[in-house]
């Protein structure tokens, strides 16, 4: 890998390293959604939303058409929700390691 290759590729993790964006990509895994519906499930006022979708569109995550009034959103690259079960396999090995420090070999108490 060179060094501009691994740049690119840092650019993609922290574009999908926020918690909004881990959880957007994993609503759009699921299909197309609406702005509108991809804001109803966050707390958040419709500026917050479209930075996140905007970072997300800027690396080629996540792409956008226009509907009517609405945009609809859909996930472009489906091998991240791959990586992203990766990254849990990798805080289970983390959390299992760590209560069998605590507790034993068998992790339990």
């Amino acid at each position: 890998m060179t060094y501009k290759e691994a740049e690119f590729k840092a650019r993609v993790l922290k574009a999908i390293a926020h918690p909004v964006r881990l959880i957007i990509v994993d609503l759009l895994g699921k299909g197309e959604l609406s702005f509108s519906e991809l804001k109803d499930r966050f707390p958040f006022d419709k500026s917050t939303i479209s930075k996140h979708l905007a970072i997300l569109k800027d690396v080629g995550i996540v792409s956008a058409r226009r509907q009517g009034l609405d945009m609809i959103y859909k996930l472009e690259i489906p091998c991240v929700l791959e990586f992203l079960e990766c990254a849990t396999r990798v805080l289970e090995e983390s959390i299992e390691k760590q209560c069998s420090y605590l507790w034993g070999a068998g992790g339990e108490r």
